[in-house]
């Protein structure tokens, strides 16, 4: 029992550093490739000395960011997806699909109608509780039937209220002539990533992931079955509320830095899963990991496949998922309804 024991934790360390690879990989693919390549030295100059030549300058302040952007926003989608699914044992539970983004945009059309001068503060507490408020209206609308939450009426709900706060944040625009501003900041891209906007953000996302880390046991309970959860004495309303709130933190986060963006926190943790088991220990590290690993190349994929123009990397991100989307329907069958 032991050797197999420590034959499976071998196995899963050799994933762990597979996947740090991949995304050590996925990261010097995206700092190289663009509409201006660049070269590895090039990049270990930016990183490293003080030179200021344009190609230098152009890494330190244009593309770096971006890509730290990518990271950051990849593992916070991947990371808050997978706490969904295993919070409401729902496998098409996605920010992107349960109202999250949707909240968060219409927040920030409001915030940029009535308060012209907000500061990047400012626009990503609005995410924050835009997002909180779409969420709330989704499971508010999925427990109204008699019967609790099944996947299929919860995924009803939340296209419901995806498409209201959508048509909310488009009416905003319209009346208060601000629309090419909200298409520009929502429409789901890293262009013009700053490091003023990451210094902002990235705090709020290392905490939402740093706590889903620590909850991670009493999340793999939960996920299994809640009855065992409270017999084994977990307080499953209070871990309930704060993985809530990290959600919120995280698909807020992620919103106020690059826009909309379905399908991440939908298609990672299943892929994780099919890798790692169903322990929560793993699969949060682990897809954070390859969500970050996953933006990076669908970035990679927007800036070069149409180069000198960019491709928006939600249209990259949507041309992947939809399919991965109707793959897991498929595969739930029957359970799902």
């Amino acid at each position: 029992m032991f050797i197999l024991k420590q034959k499976s934790s071998l196995t899963l360390l050799y994933k762990f550093i597979l996947g740090l690879l991949f995304l050590l990989g996925s990261f010097m693919a995206a700092m190289v490739f663009g509409a201006a390549d660049t070269s590895i030295k090039e990049i270990w100059l930016s990183l490293t000395s003080n030179l200021k030549t344009d190609t230098i300058i152009m890494i330190r302040e244009i593309r770096l960011p971006r890509e730290v952007a990518a990271i950051v926003v990849g593992a916070a989608l991947s990371v808050s997806g997978a706490i969904m699914q295993g919070l409401t044992r729902n496998p098409l539970a996605d920010p992107g699909l349960l109202g999250l983004t949707a909240g968060a945009n219409a927040a920030l059309a409001l915030t940029m109608a009535l308060i012209p001068g907000a500061g990047y503060m400012t626009i990503t507490i609005a995410c924050f509780i835009g997002a909180a408020i779409g969420v709330i209206m989704v499971f508010g609308i999925g427990a109204m039937k008699k019967g609790g939450f099944s996947p299929l009426r919860i995924v009803l709900a939340g296209a419901a209220v995806s498409a209201f706060l959508y048509a909310v944040a488009e009416g905003i625009g319209l009346y208060f002539k601000i629309s090419k501003d909200v298409s520009m900041w929502t429409a789901g891209g890293l262009m013009g990533t700053s490091w003023s906007q990451l210094k902002v953000i990235i705090p709020f996302i290392v905490i939402g992931i740093g706590v889903s880390f620590y909850l991670a046991r009493q999340l793999t309970i939960l996920s299994l079955n809640e009855e065992v959860a409270v017999g084994l004495g977990q307080k499953t309303s209070q871990i309930k509320f704060v993985l809530f709130i990290v959600i919120v933190l995280l698909a807020g986060s992620s919103v106020a830095l690059v826009g909309n963006m379905a399908f991440i926190g939908l298609m990672i943790p299943h892929i994780v899963r099919m890798v790692v088991g169903t322990d929560y220990r793993f699969v949060l590290p682990m897809s954070a990991i390859i969500g970050a690993s996953f933006m990076l190349l669908a970035d990679t994929i927007g800036r070069t496949i149409n180069a000198p123009y960019e491709t928006p990397i939600y249209a990259v991100v949507s041309m992947l998922g939809l399919p991965f989307f109707l793959f897991v329907v498929h595969k739930g069958g029957r359970n799902i309804v």
